[in-house]
């Protein structure tokens, strides 16, 4: 009984080894591109038979083979169809029509009615009237006080420093458990013209409050994807002490532009060009990116960008009158999600 187990068992190894010794053959003779060895190819419905589902293939070496084989078809389909069309578009020549726009959560964006027009008289009677007129007018000066929230950890206090090298004229102060309400006193005094305060949540910097002195308007925003200049691949040497250009992106509303504003008043007047450094807030889905780059001119024609760094994410949580006021302040704008955030195609800045 045990020989003849034996040989039914032996021979039912030889008919899986024959088994799989033909399914490897059959394998090895279509090649990588997907033609035989006399240099057909298969056709697609012998590959690919209609209602072929990938997934249902249990074995994962011929699943992951058939979907790279399928991978290089829809390749190949996808580079026949461009060629093709751009083959008719030159025999067409200025006839052919213009070059579809892919759609985008941001040209999809929904009307906003308190879009900024430049030639508005309103809005110019706006910008001359508001709380940075007397900057634009080039009356005052820039001088910023940057601190942080009290007992800050290393992250935060790095932070702050770096962003003293961004700003121009600008001094970092520890708060040694002073409130707001008397800091800011003691700032106008000193003739300071703006308060960046960096909060920060389990050695985190989480947050930036944003207050002009001395009228206001006070932000709040919410600080994420904090890098600091250490932590950027293949940044630049440390930043120079040349005034930075200034570049304000995508601020559309009447919210964003008084934001916009509220960040353009944060730097002074006549750029130093010669030290081509530029600092850009781009808003984008109401998130505002900040970046810190250096022009690198590698020739007459062609120029790079080197960042230097930090680089961070803000997002507009509040926009309150007048100055830093927690309890009886009074709120121009306040970010509500369950009330705002209805559509994924709406924006505020």
């Amino acid at each position: 009984m045990a020989k003849a187990g034996d040989k039914s068992g032996g021979s039912g190894k030889k008919g899986l080894k024959r088994k799989a010794a033909t399914e490897e053959s059959q394998e090895a003779a279509v090649g990588e591109d997907g033609t035989t060895e006399s240099g057909v190819q298969p056709p697609k419905t012998a590959a690919f038979p209609p209602g072929f589902s990938i997934s249902e293939i249990k074995n994962k070496q011929r699943r992951h083979l058939m979907f790279t084989r399928w991978k290089q078809q829809q390749r190949k389909e996808k580079l026949a169809a461009k060629k093709k069309l751009k083959k008719e578009r030159e025999a067409l020549g200025d006839k052919a029509p213009p070059k579809p726009v892919p759609k985008t959560i941001d040209n999809q964006r929904v009307y906003d009615e308190t879009i900024v027009d430049p030639n508005d008289e309103e809005v110019a009677y706006d910008e001359a009237t508001d709380e940075f007129a007397s900057y634009f007018n080039r009356q005052t000066s820039p001088k910023i006080l940057i601190t942080t929230s009290d007992r800050p950890h290393g992250r935060t206090v790095r932070l702050c420093e770096q962003l003293s090298t961004v700003i121009p004229n600008s001094h970092v102060y520890y708060r040694r458990g002073l409130a707001l309400k008397k800091i800011i006193p003691q700032c106008i005094s000193r003739d300071f013209t703006d308060l960046i305060v960096i909060n920060e949540d389990r050695k985190i910097p989480n947050g930036l409050i944003l207050s002009h002195l001395p009228n206001g308007p006070t932000a709040h925003f919410k600080m994420s994807s904090v890098r600091l200049r250490k932590e950027i691949k293949r940044r630049g040497k440390d930043p120079t002490e040349h005034i930075p250009e200034i570049i304000l992106n995508n601020f559309t509303t009447r919210l964003g532009h008084s934001i916009g504003r509220m960040f353009a008043s944060l730097f002074p007047h006549n750029p130093q060009f010669i030290g081509r450094q530029v600092a850009t807030f781009h808003n984008q889905r109401d998130y505002i990116f900040f970046r810190f780059h250096r022009y690198i001119f590698k020739s007459e024609k062609k120029v790079g960008i080197q960042e230097l760094g930090p680089r961070f994410t803000l997002k507009l949580r509040s926009l309150q009158k007048g100055t830093f006021d927690s309890k009886y302040g009074e709120y121009e704008w306040v970010h509500k999600p369950r009330e705002m955030d209805t559509s994924r195609r709406k924006f505020h800045l």
